[in-house]
């Protein structure tokens, strides 16, 4: 007797199984997967040093050159001369800038804006710090209520008479106190006259005020290590650059090239005033780069020593990030022409 097997069912309507999905994409790879070879700060270090490694013979031929020889010596001594006015200087200002509210400089400038940008200039004497730390100050004040002309005062003046800046540059020139004073009377005339030229001709639609704070948001103490390495890497690079340039100068060019640069005093203090912009020298160290350049008049000297922490490429670049680009292709300029001028005037009479 056969037996018959039911066939099963046809599937109902509303039991229906779902209709295959596509394959899903292949998952993105995690963030610190490396699926090839790509540059980084390790793989960069490790064949630099492996090259070096290859070739130090011949680098050992060069550096053994007399003219690398002289190179190596200034570069040196630039470097360990500034370094430690540099760190100094780093520490007091981050101190300043984290821990001294804005409120303070806000209520010891007098109300009228005449008065308060010798006040504010003066100020910078008193309060140590570089370029770097003096245009977020300057922010802050005019956050809080101090007229414009006054900020920018303070912010040329104090990178460029603070103590730190003046003991360096004593320093730098031993047994000539009168190019200290000169730097003094110079930054400081300069600042003023930017303060009063601002508050005849500046317009607030040029100038466009930080909108908060650096580190806002932080404890004091991790803005403070902040503003610490952040300062200390850009201002130890701009060092080594700087001194390097120096050496180079030094060492490199043919001594007729600097004695015809420095035989014309216009020639040369238009020289050393764009290589300072060019540079862009911390101003707790510029004053060592300066002293090397012997090739040149204490003059143009000067003039390197009163540009540099008032225009330069950093602090163009930092002007127009904080305050505006329109603020920053006006004042920079009309700064660099100021600087020269006043240079060129204090340095005929006081050197």
């Amino acid at each position: 007797m056969a037996v018959t097997v039911p066939e099963p069912p046809p599937p109902s309507p509303s039991r229906s199984a779902p209709p295959a999905s596509p394959p899903s994409p292949t998952p993105p790879a995690a963030p610190g997967r490396d699926d090839g070879w790509h540059l980084s700060s390790p793989l960069v270090l490790t064949v630099t040093l492996l090259l070096l490694l290859l070739a130090q013979a011949p680098i050992r031929r060069a550096l053994s050159a007399p003219v690398m020889q002289s190179w190596t010596t200034v570069f040196v001594a630039v470097v360990v001369q500034a370094l430690p006015f540099l760190v100094l200087g780093v520490l007091l200002s981050a101190a300043v800038a984290v821990f001294v509210p804005a409120s303070v400089f806000a209520r010891a400038l007098p109300a009228r804006t005449a008065a308060a940008v010798p006040v504010a200039g003066l100020a910078g004497a008193v309060v140590p710090g570089c370029e770097c730390a003096s245009v977020p100050v300057a922010g802050a004040l005019i956050r809080r209520g101090v007229a414009p002309a006054a900020a920018l005062a303070f912010l040329l003046a104090a990178p460029a008479i603070n103590p730190i800046v003046l003991t360096a540059t004593a320093v730098a020139f031993p047994g000539r106190p009168e190019m200290v004073l000169a730097r003094f009377v110079a930054s400081l005339a300069v600042a003023c006259a930017m303060g009063w030229l601002w508050q005849r001709l500046g317009r607030a639609e040029w100038l466009r005020p930080p909108a908060r704070p650096s580190y806002e948001g932080q404890g004091r103490g991790a803005a403070f290590w902040g503003s610490v390495r952040h300062d200390v890497m850009h201002a130890g690079g701009f060092l080594v650059i700087g001194a390097m340039a120096a050496a180079t100068l030094k060492a490199v060019v043919p001594e007729g090239w600097l004695r015809a640069a420095a035989g014309n005093p216009v020639v040369a203090v238009l020289a050393l005033a764009v290589l300072a912009v060019l540079l862009s020298i911390c101003s707790e160290a510029d004053a060592f780069v300066a002293a090397s350049l012997t090739q040149f008049s204490p003059t143009a000297r000067l003039a390197f020593l009163v540009v540099g922490p008032m225009v330069d490429l950093k602090l163009f670049a930092m002007q127009a990030g904080t305050f505006g680009r329109g603020f920053a292709l006006r004042f920079a300029p009309a700064t660099f022409a100021v600087a020269g001028g006043v240079s060129a005037l204090t340095g005929a009479v006081l050197l």
